[in-house]
């Protein structure tokens, strides 16, 4: 009897888990890369440079990139750090052990994260793009940095160089649940160093990356895509054949 009042509690949380999540910080729309290959190229070279140092991909291949236009010999002369051969996986060096000492977790891996955190609030597209250009400086974190999507995140921000570093800004606003009191409102990021990009290169920077991600998390999507439209048509010729066959047997029926 106590289990199931329990598990009717548990139950009676997940509406409000739902809207918590859909109510907070808003995703930005990622842009499609999905049938740019200088994109997605860029993307995993980005990725192979800044993620795989820390992260793991252990479900993808270095040679699997070969379906982006790149050969061997480009995977094996620029984006072959981690690995000896071109058919090996995408893995990272890093100790589990010394992650979880350095960043108080093991870093999760990548390789279908862009379908992992789609939710109510967006495509997980949408998430890491958001997610990636919103760290901002912390002094109050252990490694310095915050996130507006992920609140005290454990990952630093990797891209700050790209990126430079910004701080949070907040107003103070009318509570509006209770009269006479103010609440903290996010007001932006305010720009406190610049980085190696500008604001509008960084953003399609980190557009390459997750399209790469988003690519990564489903290689084949393409090609069931265009598969589906053949079935889809297939099936609407068979579907007339079979319409006008039905009327003529009927006919001679009748």
């Amino acid at each position: 009897m106590n289990f199931a009042k329990k598990l009717l509690a548990a139950l009676a949380l997940v509406p409000a888990l739902v809207l918590a999540n859909e109510a907070g910080f808003p995703y930005d729309k990622a842009p499609d890369r999905s049938n740019n290959m200088a994109a997605l190229q860029h993307g995993a070279k980005l990725f192979v440079n800044y993620c795989l140092n820390c992260h793991n991909a252990s479900s993808m291949r270095y040679n699997r990139l070969k379906d982006l236009g790149l050969t061997d010999a480009q995977i094996r002369d620029n984006l072959l750090f981690t690995a000896d051969k071109v058919g090996a996986l995408m893995t990272t060096s890093m100790n589990p052990k010394d992650a979880k000492a350095w960043f108080g977790a093991v870093p999760p891996d990548l390789s279908v994260i862009a379908r992992a955190k789609a939710s109510g609030s967006g495509s997980g597209s949408d998430y890491l793009y958001t997610y990636l250009r919103t760290f901002y400086k912390d002094d109050t974190r252990p490694n310095g940095w915050n996130n507006r999507v992920l609140e005290n995140a454990a990952m630093p921000h990797v891209l700050w160089e790209l990126q430079g570093i910004q701080k949070i800004k907040m107003k103070d606003v009318p509570d509006p649940h209770e009269h006479g009191k103010t609440i903290h409102q996010f007001d932006g990021f305010e720009q406190v160093a610049p980085g190696t990009m500008s604001k509008l290169e960084f953003d399609n920077a980190v557009a390459d990356l997750v399209g790469y991600m988003q690519w990564m998390a489903e290689p084949a999507a393409q090609t069931r895509k265009k598969l589906g439209v053949v079935v889809v048509l297939f099936l609407s010729l068979f579907v007339l054949l079979a319409w006008r066959l039905n009327a003529s047997y009927w006919k001679e029926v009748k």
